[in-house]
């Protein structure tokens, strides 16, 4: 080996001595203090609720008219003078219910229909980030960040190395 060589590996191994010697073990520490940390979260959800919608449906007046007509000339054929003029009357208006009610029978009535009507709405909720946590040892106290609640205790790696 050439004479830089051995020189600079002499050197490294002589730096790395104080690292040799230093000494880590792990041990508690008491809890002061733990403050969770939230942000605010968005989780939008669908909200749906029934609406009832009025129907109106369409009936045929093709019935109205054509038994008016028919019961119009029914009537029409009975008695004489003013009691036939009363029984056109009578026979269109009866001839009109009676061909409504047989040209609309199958239509539903009106009513309601009910609908499903949804949208979606904000939904904010706390989401724990971690746990600050103050604690003391050997006198001092010291603040970290975790990502759990320690409790009344926490284990801390302790390092020593001696001073230069």
């Amino acid at each position: 080996m050439k004479m830089q060589t051995k020189i600079i590996a002499s050197l490294l191994c002589l730096s790395a001595l104080p690292l040799a010697n230093a000494q880590e073990f792990e041990d508690n520490a008491r809890v002061l203090r733990v403050v969770p940390r939230t942000e605010q979260v968005n989780q939008p959800r669908q909200e749906c609720r029934t609406v009832y919608v009025p129907v109106q449906q369409e009936r045929s007046a093709a019935g109205a008219i054509i038994g008016g007509i028919a019961g119009g000339i029914l009537g029409n054929q009975v008695g004489r003078g003013t009691g036939r003029a009363v029984a056109t009357g009578v026979g269109a208006v009866a001839g009109a219910m009676v061909g409504d009610n047989l040209d609309n029978r199958d239509r539903p009535p009106a009513g309601q229909v009910a609908q499903q009507e949804c949208r979606m709405v904000d939904s904010w909720q706390a989401r724990a980030t971690g746990y600050e946590v103050t604690y003391s040892y050997g006198g001092r106290s010291f603040t970290t960040v975790l990502p759990f609640d320690p409790g009344r205790h926490v284990r801390v790696r302790v390092s020593v190395l001696p001073v230069q």
